[in-house]
């Protein structure tokens, strides 16, 4: 059930981005339709979406930089459309912080799971809850020289600044930090943060650790704070030596 969610397909094909529109919208979904990047940008000016079905390869525009523009101005969901071969920019765009892919030619019954999934983090990540009248302040834990807001789902660093953090990053730092100097393994992360879609020994996991290393680590080459412990998996150390 889409519960009213709403997609944005940037698809420069028509038979193709007709058939998925078609299908999301058999299902629930509110959907509405792009062939190009200005068109993109034309629909996020009149409504953001939940989620952005965005094809890579739009008639020979840079797909990933659309997708970074995505990441850094709209707090939606992104799924990337690739080709089946198109491993280099499917790697490129979990970097710069898509939530997942689909590779052509794809199932609709599969793209639907993900698109579902997809919505789940980020609905998850908007979520903040309730507080009775004189409840236990927020929960924060130190994550070297910045803050982790697990209530109010924020990573503050010293002076206040806030840092942007995809669903899936935030779903991570928090595991971490409910589970400090503990060695998880990728299938546990997966489990904790509620991603079983992911397979265990997928890159995505490591990517996107990398990319966190990069935005809380001091050296992300030599990461203190997540640890990789070989053959085994990822550690937390909230105060490292």
């Amino acid at each position: 059930m889409a519960e009213n969610a709403s997609v944005l397909i940037v698809e420069d094909e028509p038979e193709v981005r007709r058939m998925i529109a078609e299908y999301l919208g058999s299902h629930g979904y509110d959907v509405a339709e792009a062939a190009s990047g200005a068109e993109m940008r034309e629909a996020l000016a009149r409504r953001v979406p939940d989620v952005v079905l965005l094809d890579l390869n739009l008639g020979g525009e840079d797909g990933l930089s659309h997708a970074r523009y995505l990441r850094e101005h709209h707090d939606v969901g992104i799924i990337m459309v690739t080709g089946a071969s198109d491993v280099v920019d499917r790697i490129v765009g979990l970097e710069v912080g898509a939530d997942d892919y689909v590779a052509k030619p794809f199932d609709p019954r599969e793209l639907r799971a993900r698109l579902k999934s997809v919505l789940r983090r980020v609905r998850g990540a908007g979520e903040r809850p309730e507080r009775a009248p004189g409840a236990a302040a927020a929960r924060r834990v130190r994550v070297g020289r910045f803050e982790l807001d697990l209530d109010a789902h924020r990573l503050q660093d010293a002076a206040g600044s806030e840092v942007a953090l995809t669903s899936m990053e935030f779903d991570l730092l928090r595991v971490f930090a409910e589970h400090p100097n503990r060695v998880l393994s990728r299938d546990q992360l997966l489990t904790l943060t509620r991603n079983r879609e992911w397979e265990p020994f997928d890159r995505s996991i490591d990517i996107r650790i990398a990319r966190l290393r990069r935005k809380i680590e001091g050296d992300p080459d030599a990461p203190r704070l997540i640890r990789t412990v070989r053959n085994a998996g990822y550690m937390f150390v909230p105060a490292p030596d």
